[in-house]
């Protein structure tokens, strides 16, 4: 193998443990070398706060932690946190910056299992002691010879253009978050659908029955889904329920900014731009980023719920081709060229009932906890609910159709 991958990490982030845990799939085309850093100086050399979950609206961040617990159940981990986490991880990760290349990997497994699968407290150097035992090291000695290298191995993480955790470097493109592992195996030669999960947990499988969608047209991470949920809801014989909302209504309601991308620091801005191309290019679909961004989409969404049909034109004109969908002057064009009745659709748009559903979605998304698009909300035989967020979770859609049902905390 001619390739490296540097994985960039801290025990503190549950993330970075689940990508752990997947590291065997990229060394099956790639070197995989373990780089330590603090993520707390990551944040702050990017302008973050040190502990993202406290800016978080709540809904926001209720989200985050069922995430967690979904990737967590769909890869076969039971994490158990400790008090109070996030626990101040510094000790550890100078060890880990301290520890030959040889035992790196050794070390590193010690530590994130007893930070996420027992709960230690790996701030406490008397916990560091036991829990290190096995591999019989000097710990405080060891902290102290990996201060400098752990200084140097975060800044060099940052100027490689690593914002967080976890990063792989080394490749094509620098990938953050272990949901873009598909990505890197892409780059890395790899031929697996990005919609594919290795192994399903061993459980007895469980059937879907029904599959909302929830979206807006003013979203391009919504684009990028609304091109595959039909093909994938199509695996499983079930057909797609589309449910508009304004997102710009949503946010408001749940105190999230009203357009995320602007709020961003400079440097997750433009890697959240480039993110959205790498999934088109995954997906091998156009994307042409508008140049009238952020996008009105009242009246489109409206004309969705009066003819369904016309959705994957509206996405198309808006995200692959540049046209407006905002105004009754640009949309009836685009509705024309697709083969539809504009006039009839435009007509419709002003019906109070048509209003009404707009905003009864709209209010259905945020009683049920939903905080950004897509969504998608997929129901059991049994009547069980299963709400994701985000284009990049249709690998979990996939699996749920192909019978994964998560459980415990995940099964929210």
């Amino acid at each position: 193998m001619s390739s490296t991958v540097r994985f960039v990490y801290d025990v503190v982030c549950p993330f970075a443990y689940l990508a752990f845990r997947q590291l065997d799939r990229i060394r099956t085309r790639a070197e995989v070398e373990l780089q330590p850093v603090l993520l707390g100086g990551l944040l702050r050399h990017v302008g973050a706060p040190d502990d993202p979950n406290t800016v978080m609206a709540p809904a926001r961040a209720a989200a985050n932690a069922r995430d967690i617990a979904l990737w967590a159940d769909l890869g076969g981990v039971s994490l158990k946190a400790p008090d109070g986490h996030p626990r101040r991880s510094v000790d550890a990760m100078r060890m880990l910056s301290a520890a030959p290349a040889r035992r790196r990997q050794a070390w590193t497994a010690t530590l994130f299992e007893a930070y996420w699968e027992r709960g230690e407290d790996l701030s406490d150097r008397d916990v560091l002691r036991r829990v290190m035992a096995p591999h019989d090291i000097d710990v405080d000695a060891t902290i102290d010879a990996g201060r400098e290298p752990l200084r140097a191995s975060t800044l060099a993480a940052f100027e490689a253009g690593a914002f967080g955790v976890p990063t792989f470097l080394g490749g094509p493109r620098m990938l953050w978050g272990q949901d873009r592992i598909g990505l890197l195996l892409r780059d890395l030669g790899g031929q697996e659908p990005l919609d594919a999960w290795s192994v399903l947990p061993a459980r007895p499988a469980r059937s879907v029955t029904g599959l909302r969608f929830i979206h807006d047209l003013a979203s391009p991470f919504s684009y990028l889904a609304a091109t595959q949920i039909e093909r994938i809801a199509a695996r499983a014989g079930l057909d797609v329920e589309w449910s508009p909302i304004l997102l710009g209504a949503l946010f408001r309601a749940i105190g999230t900014p009203n357009v995320p991308l602007h709020a961003m620091n400079e440097t997750r801005q433009a890697y959240a731009l480039r993110d959205m191309q790498d999934w088109a290019d995954g997906w091998g679909v156009p994307l042409r980023f508008p140049s009238h961004f952020p996008l009105r989409s009242v009246l489109p969404l409206r004309a969705s719920l009066v003819e369904p049909g016309c959705i994957g034109a509206l996405y198309r004109a808006a995200w692959a081709e540049d046209r407006r969908i905002d105004t009754p002057q640009t949309l009836g064009p685009v509705l024309a060229d697709a083969g539809f009745d504009a006039d009839a659709i435009l007509t419709r748009t002003d019906a109070p009932e048509v209003k009404a559903a707009l905003r009864e979605h709209t209010q259905r998304a945020q009683d049920e906890g939903i905080c950004g698009v897509p969504s998608f909300v997929l129901t059991y035989e049994d009547g069980t609910t299963l709400r994701l967020w985000g284009q990049d979770r249709l690998v979990m859609v996939r699996a749920a159709l192909e019978g994964w049902m998560p459980v415990g905390a995940a099964a929210l």
